[in-house]
């Protein structure tokens, strides 16, 4: 049979469910999920395989109004991906419907010269005729080759979809190893972790400006890792937050992004995790480049 390889840009706006989307078009976890808007920092490349087809799904920041240096960078990136992709699919919140964000995205989508398809996700959540009407607006806005309607988290729809995507893609060889999942390194990956779990238990308690710094990351001769990563946050409110009483806080995090890590690695991790406080850490080019973006002005 005829290889296919092809490039599917994942867009739309924040928590739309991208990263929940292409960890399940992938078949396992490349992106970091949380509740928290904005989550997704970078470009990040899922590799998903379905018989002969070999498809790169990039998963996007969300596309949304940036107000500083690390918003312009983010969707930079994500306009950024869709540039020559063989599809663009856009993913909407169906429980969230068509928003002032969603409605500037679909005017600069009209000028994309890019196919494009519309994935209406969290269908579960939303009654029957709201979600008609809403596919019915949509299309209306802007024209997509085809709809689907799927839920992420519960799976709904999401293999009609994989299958309609490979079969959009042209015939060509594929470009990574059988089993490639990601173009995330290890270093970007134990960042990313660390982020996740930072989000997942500090919830509203941590602000927007945090970053993940990884100093280190160093192979032992007995196979595992020694990773030393800073946890880059802008005032000292914010460090004694991330610390916790008696640093009950940071030892809980990096216990559960070291589990990870060691699952995901598969070998021992050792994680060393440390806050820092830099009021102008988004200031750092040198940080745009360790998680992926380009520096914009």
């Amino acid at each position: 049979m005829t290889q296919r390889f092809g490039t599917v840009a994942v867009v739309g706006a924040p928590n739309a469910g991208k990263s929940t989307l292409v960890n399940a078009l992938v078949g396992q976890k490349v992106a970091i999920v949380t509740p928290k808007a904005q989550t997704t920092r970078t470009r990040l490349m899922g590799i998903a395989l379905l018989g002969e087809t070999q498809l790169l799904l990039t998963d996007t920041p969300g596309i949304f109004q940036p107000k500083r240096r690390l918003d312009r960078a983010m969707v930079a990136a994500a306009w950024g991906s869709a540039q020559d992709a063989d599809l663009i699919a856009l993913v909407v919140d169906a429980k969230t419907g068509l928003t002032r964000g969603l409605d500037e995205m679909l005017d600069r989508l009209k000028e994309r010269r890019e196919p494009k398809i519309l994935v209406l996700n969290k269908v579960d959540l939303v009654a029957k005729e709201s979600l008609l009407a809403l596919a019915t607006e949509l299309g209306r806005r802007t024209e997509f080759e085809q709809i689907f309607m799927i839920s992420a988290t519960s799976g709904d729809g999401v293999a009609d979809l994989k299958a309609a995507l490979a079969a959009r893609m042209p015939e060509g060889p594929w470009h990574f190893p059988e089993d490639q999942v990601s173009d995330a390194t290890d270093r970007m990956m134990a960042a990313e972790v660390t982020r996740e779990q930072l989000y997942h238990q500090l919830h509203a308690e941590l602000p927007y400006e945090s970053a993940i710094e990884t100093e280190k990351f160093e192979e032992r001769p007995d196979g595992s890792a020694v990773i030393h990563q800073q946890i880059l946050v802008a005032r000292d409110s914010q460090k004694a937050i991330v610390l916790g009483k008696g640093g009950t806080r940071i030892k809980a995090i990096g216990e559960a992004a070291r589990k990870e890590l060691s699952a995901l690695l598969g070998r021992k991790v050792h994680l060393f995790l440390h806050v820092k406080v830099n009021p102008k850490w988004e200031e750092d080019r040198g940080l745009y480049r360790e998680i992926g973006l380009e520096w914009v002005e």
